[in-house]
């Protein structure tokens, strides 16, 4: 191991020895730190942690193994590490200051102590650069070392005033709340506190941007739900697009801050879609827009990325409400996408084409002859029938449900959309409730099958990068939550055959490929999209290599993309030069390359750790905040990431094998609903390069799951029960 040793090399505890080759002059608690914090005069910083705790690696990683902050601490500072499994006594101690200041608790602790160990100034995790709204833990060190010098005697009195307090809650046998039970937010996480004038210090040099962030998503957010035409579902002008990704917010919204106004518009909106004619009711998946402010007639292309988009919408609406409604367009979705969109490859077209031999929907649209001679054969049951005489009422049945009228709705012919529900049709043609739906899908199953003997759209069977990414993505996440084993089939060979074909062998992507060939460089979107599906991916399997190649396509993002001034261009630096190179911020049918890029950034680094990478997708979000705040459709993807990087993030790592049964109960409990904010590791740490598992150690054998809110991590747990109420 490099670096010299500090006095931490004979010590027994793994979690100091992993801090012995620090640059940090280390010490352990005991009579040599004390004497010499005494000799020197120097205040003590007391880092209290243990070796299954994240976010002590990460700040090990970020400061102590950083030689310019070990400068700061080792001139100023006398610097003690207790590992808190080893001394409980110390750290029941420091735990009641740390929340006598700052109201909350948790590992890492970081204190800032007189020389006779008083404690006047306490944090947790504190980041090497400013951000999470804090000061760099460089710029605090300053500001305790300088307010030591020029304020002591404030320190000192307050120090001793929370002495007195922490002695007179131990007398009265009072005890802080178990830290591990103190839930914190991520974005911003604990803020630092202080007695005596210091945390007046601090807090001049605090960013204070996550609560500004986290106003401008919810300004963002009022503001699509003000702009939202409720009586049509939909947004601004005469042709109505989908727009998942703001709907996407819409339902985050929901989620964390119950507001019935903000639910009630996404529910309308994913209503209004699906029950429109830009659905196809009979095949499943969407077609492009409607060109009506009803959703009735579409123009009727079908595009892969539209799709992917919103079986991912519609899969997290059902997440969050459990209504079926939601989980049944999801899967139809998919099962489209399967059906008719996937080529031999693996992979998946592009589109499907909006004519049929030159008329326009030819493919989709029907008369009401037509139907009736598909169902009119059909005979119903004496049962179904209130009036208990069976008949051949399908055709009436459906076309009451799906308007379908002699007249038609467009150009002489029907676009099938849902203006009745069951209840009504149960109503109207005097059919028992429990059978309508049963019926309804007979007639859709009858009629995509003769529709199937019709001349169909022409297919573009060119696989484009970053909407495979999307398509990924979304049969990624249907995994856990849908359970059918050929979603997953489908993610790992989407996964597998677009690594072989649409990257190279110098790990660069194609823009696309169609019969053997790839054609054009992969723009920022390819690599982000990819990247993201990948990581999904592995959420769904817990199989590293899939994120290993998020990883290296995040790599070449970094070399091949990256724009000093922030944020990323479209095109990569070899790319052909153009008289200019661009950089689209804006968001459209898909999300702009740079919103893309910072939300799987974002998602990387929580996994990883490495916070070099969060730190460029905060400098393009920084740049962004402000239109996206102002013009929510425009910009819904940028305002996803921008949420992600400022929300209360939970991480959740799980011990054990992904096929093992207390393995899975546990990771059944982490999974439970609608979770956008929930980070998941599983896996064997020792064979696992994951920051999130790094150091984490079963109990008694069995799997173990390991929650940190924030900065600060929980104690482990093995029953799914514990493990659920740690998550509450």
């Amino acid at each position: 191991m490099p670096g010299k040793l500090n006095h931490l090399a004979d010590e027994a505890s793994p979690y100091l020895l992993q801090h012995a080759h620090n640059p940090v002059d280390w010490y352990p608690w005991g009579p040599e730190a004390l004497g010499r914090a005494a000799s020197t005069d120097r205040p003590i910083f007391l880092s209290i942690g243990y070796a299954a705790c994240h976010w002590c690696h990460v700040m090990e990683r970020e400061s102590f193994e950083d030689d310019e902050t070990a400068e700061l601490l080792n001139s100023s500072f006398v610097s003690i590490k207790v590992d808190r499994e080893e001394r409980p006594d110390l750290d029941a101690v420091y735990m009641t200051a740390l929340q006598l200041m700052t109201g909350r608790g948790g590992w890492p602790m970081s204190l800032f102590l007189t020389p006779d160990g008083r404690p006047f100034y306490g944090a947790t995790y504190m980041p090497r650069e400013p951000r999470y709204g804090m000061p760099s833990f460089g710029q605090v060190l300053a500001a305790v070392a300088r307010s030591w010098q020029e304020r002591r005697d404030g320190l000192e009195a307050a120090a001793d005033q929370l002495l007195a307090e922490v002695r007179r809650r131990s007398r009265a046998g009072d005890s802080p709340a178990d830290a591990a039970t103190v839930a914190e937010p991520l974005h911003p996480p604990p803020r630092a506190a202080a007695a005596g004038g210091v945390a007046d210090a601090v807090s001049r040099l605090r960013p204070g941007s996550d609560d500004h962030r986290r106003g401008s998503v919810a300004a963002a957010a009022e503001r699509l739900v003000d702009e939202f035409d409720f009586e049509h579902g939909g947004w601004a002008g005469p042709l109505r697009f989908p727009q998942p990704a703001a709907i996407e917010l819409l339902l985050r919204r929901a989620g964390i801050a119950p507001d019935d106004r903000v639910l009630s518009t996404a529910v309308r909106a994913l209503d209004a879609i699906a029950d429109g004619g830009i659905h196809d009711h009979l095949g499943g998946g969407f077609h492009r827009y409607a060109t009506d402010t009803d959703w009735l007639v579409p123009h009727f292309e079908k595009m892969l990325y539209d799709n992917a988009q919103l079986a991912r919408v519609y899969l997290h609406a059902y997440q969050l409400t459990g209504e079926r409604r939601f989980r049944t367009v999801a899967e139809t979705t998919l099962d489209y996408m399967v059906r008719e969109m996937r080529t031999p490859d693996g992979l998946f077209a592009a589109s499907q084409d909006a004519d049929t031999h030159g008329i326009e929907g030819g493919t989709y649209v029907w008369t009401e002859d037509e139907v009736r001679v598909v169902l009119g054969r059909v005979v119903a049951p004496a049962s179904l029938l209130r009036g208990g005489s069976g008949g051949t009422i399908l055709p009436a049945l459906f076309a009451s449900a799906y308007g379908l009228t002699a007249a038609g709705n467009w150009e002489g012919s029907t676009v099938l959309s849902r203006v009745m529900s069951d209840e009504q049709l149960a109503a109207r043609h005097g059919v028992q409730p429990s059978e309508v739906a049963a019926q309804l899908e007979l007639a859709r199953r009858l009629l995509l099958e003769r529709r199937g003997r019709r001349a169909q759209p022409e297919l573009d069977d060119k696989a484009v990068t970053a909407w495979n990414g999307l398509a990924l993505a979304a049969f990624a996440e249907a995994i856990p939550v849908l359970d059918r084993q050929a979603d997953l089939a489908v993610a790992e060979g989407l996964a597998a055959g677009s690594l072989a074909r649409l990257r190279g062998p110098d790990g660069r992507l194609a823009r696309s490929f169609r019969s053997g060939r790839t054609a054009g460089m992969g723009g920022l979107d390819d690599y982000a999209c990819l990247a993201d599906g990948l990581v999904s991916l592995y959420e769904a399997t817990f199989e590293e290599r899939w994120l290993d190649a998020a990883r290296e396509l995040i790599d070449h993002v970094e070399r091949q993309f990256a724009d000093v001034a922030g944020g990323w261009f479209d095109t990569a630096t070899d790319a052909e030069p153009l008289i200019a190179r661009p950089k689209e911020t804006q968001d459209g049918a898909t999300p702009s390359g740079g919103a893309a890029t910072a939300a799987v950034i974002l998602r990387l680094a929580e996994l990883t750790g490495e916070g070099r990478l969060r730190d460029a997708a905060e400098r393009a979000i920084g740049q962004m905040e402000r239109p996206a705040a102002q013009y929510p459709l425009a910009f819904p993807a940028w305002l996803l990431a921008l949420d992600f990087a400022s929300a209360p993030l939970t991480q959740v790592a799980i011990v054990g094998g992904p096929r093992a049964p207390d393995a899975r109960a546990l990771l059944e409990v982490a999974r439970r609903g609608f979770q956008p904010y929930r980070v998941l590791a599983l896996g064997d740490p020792a064979s696992s390069t994951l920051d999130l598992l790094r150091d984490r150690v079963a109990l008694d054998g069995r799997a173990t799951g390991f929650v940190c809110h924030g900065f600060a991590c929980r104690r482990p747990v093995i029953e799914p029960a514990l493990l659920a109420a740690e998550l509450a």
